[in-house]
């Protein structure tokens, strides 16, 4: 069975962080450990620890001492060189330096913004203009000046929904005759928060009503949105449903039945399961669940939202999926702030606007850093055959972060399975991840904790590698050194089967050899204790 014994907080000795008047409490083989960083350590369980003998500091010296020599050991074994050991570190560097890519007070307008724009929905219409994802500058450049002379046309006082039926390559806003289907003129009706892409939503909110936006991008290309209206959210309802799909008079003499039933006090669930032709909510007494005002068809969304109390039913009313008649179940207006601000925060780091963010980051960084481009360099950038280039041929600097270079073939093995953008696209991508990384491999200098913290994992996961290597595997595959043992100590067992108290015997076995390895190791090491300052730290605990 492996144990897993940390006893003692892990450790880091990282010269950069020592007080110029710091003393050494402790040498290891020349390596220094000062009083500061061994308090450190040492305070860091002391409030977790009950037993008065477990917070002995020349005990957890000692621990501290042979915890000091394993890391030692691991590292003159190389086990830092192993693949599984450099893939865990590098997933962990990337999460604990997730917090520190984070522009918190750029998160905290991004959150206010999405409050604001959950309790007021707005009502627009676009135009779009589509830009495919790999555009070259000049088709891009097209494709703006296309919806720039659209959007001229609309401000010098042409109709927005007649040029936008003419002009938008949104399928939706010319219609379709031959199905019968009647383009929208770019309506989208209201919406709020989280409904459309990021961009589009920042655009509609900060246009003017009755005004038109200037051309803004998506994912889709180059859009012009005219505001019409701006209200109060009216929040999610649950509602119920009856659904007729026979829109010919037989079919409204049907609903209409129906609703005399209701009105004769007959229960609503009961008649929607027996009548309602909505399969996804009958048996369900035809609830809905609970929904938004543009999430449902605008004559289903205006006659659930219409009914003011808690229970009202709503006379039959037709859309095009057929009759209904809706029952209100419940209100759900917008919470205060404070009730789902973390609710929204979780939400706006999953969404996509965390990319401005990211990008908040990555600007501020840029203006800190000292970055030198080489134009000559470049050039690479403009030929077609690109990531044929030969190795050799791809040595000299692309650009460079404050000291630190980065020459063209890193960029080649950047763009090597990445198709999907054009090559000046990746390019800034590069070297916005470049920037990235130069801030993660200098977090060890500019942050403390994070210094102190990364090294505690990653002297722990060595000496788990290292305790699996000389402990836990040896105990468990030594049957022969098992046998041994359990026969020199059966006094200690209960039972003289070996199989019936194997489980103790391998956990003490597995403290021998820990305590004749740790034996091994400080005969090899040539320690110093400084007793004096020892003295000092006992006196210093004893005091609190």
């Amino acid at each position: 069975m492996k144990k897993i014994v940390l006893l003692f907080v892990l450790s880091i000795s990282i010269s950069v962080f020592s007080q110029k008047k710091d003393k050494v409490l402790v040498t290891i083989d020349g390596e220094k450990t000062t009083v500061s960083e061994f308090k450190r350590i040492y305070e860091k369980n002391l409030d977790a620890i009950d037993d008065t003998e477990a917070k002995d500091v020349t005990k957890n010296l000692e621990l501290y001492i042979n915890y000091k020599l394993k890391v030692r050991e691991a590292y003159s074994l190389q086990l830092d060189t192993l693949p599984s050991y450099i893939r865990e570190m590098e997933t962990y560097k990337n999460q604990l330096s997730a917090p520190y890519l984070q522009d918190t007070t750029f998160i905290d307008k991004l959150v206010k913004d999405v409050y604001y724009r959950t309790k007021n929905e707005v009502k627009a219409k676009h135009i779009l203009i589509r830009v495919p994802r790999d555009a070259s500058p000049k088709d891009t450049l097209t494709a703006y000046n296309k919806i720039i002379k659209i959007r001229n046309r609309i401000v010098n006082g042409e109709n927005f929904e007649k040029v936008a039926a003419e002009t938008s390559e949104d399928p939706s806003a010319k219609g379709d005759p031959k199905l019968g289907r009647k383009g929208n003129g770019g309506n989208l009706g209201y919406f709020s928060a989280f409904n459309m892409v990021y961009p589009f939503e920042e655009a509609a909110y900060t246009t003017k009503v009755g005004e038109v936006s200037q051309p803004f991008k998506t994912r889709f290309g180059y859009h012009i949105v005219q505001v019409d209206d701006f209200k109060p959210s009216a929040g999610e309802i649950e509602a119920a449903h009856i659904l007729v799909r026979d829109t010919t008079a037989l079919g409204k003499s049907k609903i209409d039945s129906i609703y005399q039933r209701i009105l004769s006090k007959e229960t609503f669930e009961e008649l929607a399961k027996q009548y309602s032709e909505d399969p996804g909510s009958k048996n369900n007494g035809g609830k809905l669940g609970k929904f938004k005002a543009g999430r449902m068809v605008k004559p289903f969304s205006d006659a659930a939202f219409g009914l003011q109390n808690e229970g009202d039913v709503s006379k039959p009313f037709k859309t095009r999926f057929g009759w209904h008649i809706v029952k209100l179940i419940k209100k759900h207006p917008i919470k205060p702030f404070n009730e789902i601000k973390k609710e929204l925060k979780n939400k706006v780091k999953k969404s996509s606007r965390m990319q401005l963010s990211d990008q908040a980051v990555i600007n501020k960084l840029k203006r800190k850093y000292n970055i030198q481009e080489n134009e000559d360099s470049k050039k690479i950038l403009d030929n077609p055959k690109l990531r044929s280039i030969a190795k050799d041929s791809l040595q000299n600097t692309l650009f460079s972060i404050n000291d630190k270079k980065i020459i063209q073939e890193d960029f080649i093995k950047y763009i090597r399975n990445r198709r999907h953008k054009p090559v000046f696209v990746l390019y800034d991508d590069f070297k916005n991840q470049e920037v990235l990384t130069y801030y993660k491999d200098n977090l060890i200098y500019t942050e403390p904790e994070y210094a102190y913290t990364l090294k505690e994992y990653q002297d722990g996961l060595l000496l788990f590698e290292l305790m699996q290597k000389k402990i836990w595997n040896k105990s468990s595959k030594d049957t022969i050194g098992l046998q041994k043992y359990f026969k020199k100590n059966m006094s200690n067992y209960k039972s003289k089967e070996l199989k019936e108290v194997k489980g103790q015997v391998i956990n003490d076995y597995q403290n021998h050899l820990e305590k004749n390895w740790i034996l091994d190791l400080r005969r090899n090491s040539k320690i110093n204790v400084k007793k004096r300052q020892l003295k000092k730290l006992i006196k210093f605990y004893a005091k609190k």
